[in-house]
């Protein structure tokens, strides 16, 4: 099993390689957790993910003959570009298999370090599959994203530089698709200080190291956005080990996560994926379970597709109350959307979209639907709006 020596000697040949990330203080995320919580900060990396430390601890091991016969990963992106920048940096030639479901940004980032990209399969597992034939194929070294001693032992040096920065944490909380990254924390961590608590988070979508750790059986499948930890069979080697030194594995939801990205990049103005995410979640979700612990929270990455992180924090915003669709009935005359637009202006509210409904209505003849979407402050905005548009004798409702 990994010890703490294969996590020490990973951190010798790291140095210099990598960027040993901050791990800093937020107050106001801790008021919000009730903890007092500092963040591993990964997404600040080259590659902006904490892939590159066992990826750069596995190549850079191979022997010579293996480095001129090339290596081949299969990754969802943040393997994947952890590998293909470190075997150019190496001068060792990469393929890199990875799921069609990949977001774009992140197939990009890795043709750019000069890796032959190859897009295979629905899922994870697919992706795996064909990586492992074509390795066989052309005889080239696999590099596993998790099921790997060196790989977890790249992962663990995370742990020694949290614990060198903050000695006094009692808790660490760490995403888990695979399970490479929490064996290597909690190896390092609980030889380091065994009585250190190491909590993993997976989401409800994927709980395959849940079940196979607690013996469960939830469903998973179908896409989510923490794509990172979708994995649907975790590594033996890890399992080994999240069994012997991980104290407990949680799991959150889509919602959870999405709140977490939006809150990382408006107070702590830090971009994290979904995957990256996931520790905040959970400590967001579970927060009796952390309450006055001092915690050291993974911000394992930060590859998010522009599109969807889009999406994200528009839901984010309607979920805070900030932006708003109601619907106000009128007479259709002249006149009536300019008095609707000033008692909205006068509540401090913003127009965001206005749309007339004439046709799909019940209303009677002569009378109109105004949808507006607004932007609001939050939920006590919103109830100063509605009371005023009421006070004022129009009809109206908010929309969800």
């Amino acid at each position: 099993m990994l010890e703490l020596n294969d996590i020490r000697a990973a951190a010798e040949r790291l140095q210099g390689q990598i960027l040993t990330t901050p791990c800093v203080e937020s107050r106001t995320l801790s008021q919000l957790t009730g903890t007092q919580l500092f963040l591993k900060m990964e997404n600040l990396q080259f590659t902006a993910s904490f892939k590159e430390r066992g990826a750069f601890n596995k190549l850079v091991q191979l022997s010579a003959d293996e480095r001129r016969r090339g290596v081949i990963a299969m990754s969802a992106g943040n393997h994947a570009q952890g590998v293909a920048y470190h075997a150019e940096r190496l001068g060792i030639p990469a393929t890199i298999v990875m799921p069609s479901f990949t977001p774009g940004v992140k197939v990009a980032r890795t043709r750019g370090f000069g890796a032959r990209v190859i897009l295979h399969g629905d899922s994870l597992e697919a992706a795996s599959s064909h990586a492992r034939a074509l390795a066989e194929r052309d005889n080239l070294v696999f590099v596993h994203p998790y099921n790997d001693p060196a790989i977890m032992a790249g992962q663990g040096t995370l742990a020694l530089e949290m614990l060198a920065a903050q000695p006094n944490l009692d808790t660490l909380v760490v995403p888990v698709g695979g399970g490479g990254l929490i064996a290597g924390i909690a190896t390092a961590a609980k030889a380091l200080k065994p009585e250190l608590r190491v909590v993993g988070v997976q989401t409800w979508r994927f709980p395959a190291m849940v079940n196979a750790v607690q013996g469960t059986h939830h469903p998973q499948g179908g896409s989510t956005i923490a794509e990172g930890i979708a994995v649907g069979a975790p590594g033996p080697l890890c399992t080994e080990v999240i069994r012997a030194r991980v104290d407990e594995l949680l799991l959150v939801d889509e919602g959870d996560i999405e709140q977490a990205i939006v809150l990382l990049l408006e107070i702590e103005k830090t971009l994290a994926e979904g995957a990256g995410a996931a520790a905040l979640a959970a400590l967001m979700r579970y927060k009796e379970s952390f309450a006055g612990r001092k915690v050291g929270m993974v911000l394992s990455g930060g590859n998010i597709d522009p599109q969807l992180l889009a999406q994200i924090i528009g839901r984010g915003l309607v979920r805070s109350g900030r932006l708003i669709r109601i619907v106000v009935s009128a007479r259709d005359v002249p006149g009536s959307l300019a008095r609707i637009t000033a008692l909205v202006a006068e509540a401090g509210a913003n127009v965001d979209e206005v749309h007339h409904q004439r046709a799909f209505t019940l209303l009677a003849a002569q009378n109109v639907e105004i949808e507006m979407v607004l932007q609001t402050r939050g939920h006590e905005h919103v109830q100063e709006l509605l009371d005023r548009l009421r006070a004022a004798g129009l009809e109206v409702r908010q929309v969800t």
